[in-house]
């Protein structure tokens, strides 16, 4: 079956299964949107409509905190500028000052005019003539003219959305945060046609070490980016990021949990062009060698044993943990078995000949083999691999149970949970989840594991996908980076599959290991929501790679009657356990992303990306 008759299959599926769980109306719902996002018009997909500006307009935003937006400018093409000095005067919300800080040329002096008109047409614009020092001295000279309690940065050739000042004022009121952030989009000629909308999770520290998702639009506390020092010159090309880093390192110096607060709106356009780093850090290759100082400095900041190398793709990073010398301690590899020997000897034979690190163990759990080849195999396994045994676990299949299992034979710090049909691909990939594990301070560490045709099989779990949840990116190519570099950066998730999973075995013990009434299904994301409830994070590792030979095309749950009772009384407990808004509203997925499909793709509700602050 190729994959799109795959996928045709599953739609088909999930229609089924969601008119049954939720009504016909919500399935229709979705295929009206499903069909909407094919026949209707992009244009305008990231712009707000109407009606709620002119309602932001009429409110009293007089509570509102005033926020200055920096700004430095270089050399502007003066349309471009135009264009942004438009965007802010255009804003439903008055509490804004905007500071502009020209750097630029003689040559350059249309500029400079422009900008001064609007100064002085309007009282909130302020302008200043400088020596150009660079991206972070020019931000820095703006923020010493600001006189607002927030500062925001925007780039002098992009264009605010009109509800952007509304929709950061009116976060900042309610929330009383030091730090928040949003969506923004791309586009080339104008903002109503934007191509691309970047959809981020709320904050996600380990994913942000990698990459600088936060980006546009961010504002915070000046009073914070004084304590911090302001931008780094040193950093140029990666000051923001750098900045960013620095500004959460300062907040969690008095409260270890305080987090920047996410806005899931479009509240910025990012114009591509030749000299953007909007269209690819390419067109600024000293980004990178910025990035990683940033990063590395970070690290040391925060008193982390690791440091940061180049990623699989610019813009992104890679943090490498600086092992300690003893070793991490022990694996405990637990492997569940019933007959299929010629599978459990790839996985073990990969685990023996491939993995780097030395000191593991491995615990088969023999559950109702039949077999006499199985058990004459299992006889020979001491003899032939090391510090590995068999136990028995006798009882009907319970895969939460049989794990619990195992772990009473398990001797070491760590516990990885893996199925008999996986097979490692790099020597350090037990290395790097255990240096991610540990650099992080997680709890729990997923791998990513692929298809034998090389297509992505679990790349982290996002719960709400298809009601329950599903893999990230599953299907996906070998090769490509993923949504915003997802596939390619260590980042924070709500799950990660049991199929491989390193967890630390006191947090394994402390929460009470599987709930052993999930059976079959959502055992593992049960496990870690539990995980991340206990204060433990659950992060994933893209350089931790094996090959899960788990088929394509097995069959649903819902042909066979027994198993479909089983799969609904499993989904009810997940919602029973965690709640349905909970497992609908994962935090490392966006609102904006569609729940019916795995590869990241956009909401099929277009009222619902059209919605503003309110």
């Amino acid at each position: 079956m190729d994959l799109r008759a795959k996928r045709i299959r599953e739609l088909f599926g999930y229609a089924r299964t969601l008119t049954r769980e939720q009504g016909a109306g919500v399935m229709l719902r979705r295929a009206a949107g499903f069909l909407g996002r094919r026949l209707l018009p992009k244009r305008g997909r990231y712009w707000p409509g109407k009606q709620a500006l002119a309602a932001q307009r009429a409110a009293d935003t007089s509570a509102f905190p005033l926020i200055s937006i920096l700004t430095p400018l270089y050399n502007t093409p003066p349309a471009y500028l135009k264009a942004f000095l438009d965007s802010v005067q255009a804003q439903t919300c008055p509490r804004w000052q905007l500071v502009l800080a020209d750097a630029s040329d003689a040559d350059h002096a249309a500029v400079g005019a422009l900008a001064q008109a609007r100064a002085a047409a309007d009282g909130r614009i302020l302008y200043k003539k400088i020596d150009n020092g660079g991206i972070a001295a020019n931000t820095n000279a703006a923020a010493a003219l600001a006189a607002g309690d927030y500062l925001a940065l925007a780039d002098h050739d992009d264009v605010l959305a009109p509800h952007a000042v509304y929709c950061l004022g009116q976060t900042l009121q309610t929330t009383g945060a030091d730090f928040v952030y949003s969506d923004e989009a791309l586009f080339r000629k104008s903002p109503k046609a934007a191509h691309v909308a970047h959809f981020k999770p709320d904050y996600a520290p380990e994913y942000l070490e990698s990459c600088n998702y936060i980006c546009h639009l961010a504002a915070f506390k000046k009073e914070l980016f004084e304590r911090v020092g302001g931008e780094r010159p040193e950093c140029d090309g990666a000051q923001d990021h750098d900045l960013f880093l620095r500004l959460i390192d300062e907040m969690q110096k008095a409260d270890p949990n305080a987090a920047p607060v996410h806005i899931p709106q479009v509240l910025y356009y990012w114009r591509v062009h030749a000299a953007s780093t909007s269209g690819g850090t390419g067109a600024k290759p000293y980004v990178v060698q910025a990035m990683l100082r940033a990063v590395d400095d970070h690290l040391q900041a925060a008193g982390k044993a690791a440091h940061a190398e180049t990623g699989r793709f610019a813009g992104t990073c890679h943090v490498v943990a600086d092992a300690p010398a003893e070793g991490y301690g022990r694996v405990s590899i637990l492997i569940p078995n019933k007959d299929h020997i010629a599978d459990l000897e790839k996985c073990l034979h990969s685990l023996y000949a491939k993995t780097f690190y030395e000191d593991i163990e491995v615990i088969v759990i023999e559950n109702n083999s039949t077999g006499k080849a199985t058990f004459d195999y299992y006889r020979e396994l001491p003899k032939r691999y090391e510090r590995c045994r068999v136990v028995t676990y006798k009882g009907a299949f319970n895969f939460s149970r049989i794990n619990n299992f195992g772990r009473r034979y398990a001797t070491g710090k760590y516990l990885l949970l893996l199925n008999n049909d996986v097979e490692v691909q790099n020597g350090d990939w037990l290395d790097q989840m255990l240096g991610t594990l540990s650099v992080s301070g997680a709890g729990v560490c997923g791998a990513m594991l692929w298809y034998p045709d090389g297509t992505v099989q679990h790349a982290g779990i996002i719960t709400g996908l298809g009601g329950y949840a599903g893999h990230s990116h599953k299907y996906h190519t070998r090769g490509g980076s993923g949504y915003m570099f997802r596939l390619a950066t260590v980042q924070d998730l709500s799950a990660v599959t049991a199929a491989c999973m390193l967890v630390r075995a006191s947090v394994y013990d402390a929460v009470g290991g599987f709930d052993e009434a999930f059976t079959v299904a959502y055992n593992d994301v049960d496990f870690c929501l539990r995980v991340r409830a206990a204060g433990w994070k659950v992060v994933w590792t893209p350089w931790a790679e094996l090959t899960h030979y788990e088929s394509k095309s097995r069959g649903l749950d819902d042909a066979d009657p027994a198993k479909k009772a089983r799969a609904d009384a499993e989904r009810a407990r997940l919602y029973e356990k965690h709640g349905r808004e909970a497992i609908l509203h994962d935090p490392y997925y966006n609102p904006s992303l569609s729940l019916d499909y795995e590869d990241f793709r956009e909401s099929s509700d277009l009222r619902r990306l059209k919605t503003v602050c309110d």
